[in-house]
């Protein structure tokens, strides 16, 4: 073999290895994501996949029950905007380390909660010990459009330090309901 063929089958392998290393964090990571579901949603996912392939005319039904299932989805989340006053706008996820049982995602989130928009960036660590996961939110940055106020900032700030979400979005959720009363309210008198 000459020296050209010899790299080019060089290239070939590293380029095949560098795909496989991809695959295998792609299917790392869907592995990981079926850790949050519960075990009723992945046999009804899997009973639902195993439809679709079982033949074309069942494929039409399936079709309009994904459809439906669709529907039914898009009218649950449109209910729990609605119910919550919280909209998320987009969301995005990067897998930033992992180990055997350890996981490091970052996550950047946007949205708006009545009138006041939001964006959240954080960390998200899991450990997987032998019999559950625990996550831990790290480096959470915060910016709120109603910055302005001295102590949606402090509140702002003390939420950064301590990573709690779910304590910013029940404050978030009163204080938008309260500044969009207030915001009214000085429409109506100008």
């Amino acid at each position: 073999m000459d020296d050209s063929t010899l790299q080019a089958y060089e290239d070939e392998i590293q380029s095949l290895e560098e795909e496989i290393k991809l695959l295998a964090e792609k299917y790392e990571d869907s592995q990981q994501e079926s850790i949050f579901f519960s075990d009723e949603e992945i046999l009804m996912a899997m009973k639902s996949s195993q439809g679709n392939f079982e033949g074309q005319s069942e494929g039409r039904e399936s079709l309009s029950d994904l459809k439906a299932q669709l529907e039914s989805l898009e009218m649950d989340l449109s209910f729990l905007m609605k119910f919550t006053g919280i909209q998320f706008t987009s969301h995005s996820k990067n897998t930033v380390e992992r180990t055997t049982n350890r996981t490091v995602q970052k996550h950047r989130l946007s949205g708006h909660c009545y009138s006041l928009s939001f964006q959240l960036e954080f960390q998200l660590l899991e450990v997987q010990n032998k019999e559950n996961v625990s996550a831990v939110v790290t480096d959470l940055g915060i910016i709120l459009e109603s910055g302005e106020d001295s102590d949606v900032s402090k509140f702002v700030s003390s939420t950064e330090e301590h990573g709690n979400l779910l304590t910013f979005f029940r404050s978030l959720l009163s204080y938008a309901e309260w500044y969009e009363h207030r915001r009214c309210t000085f429409l109506h008198f100008k």
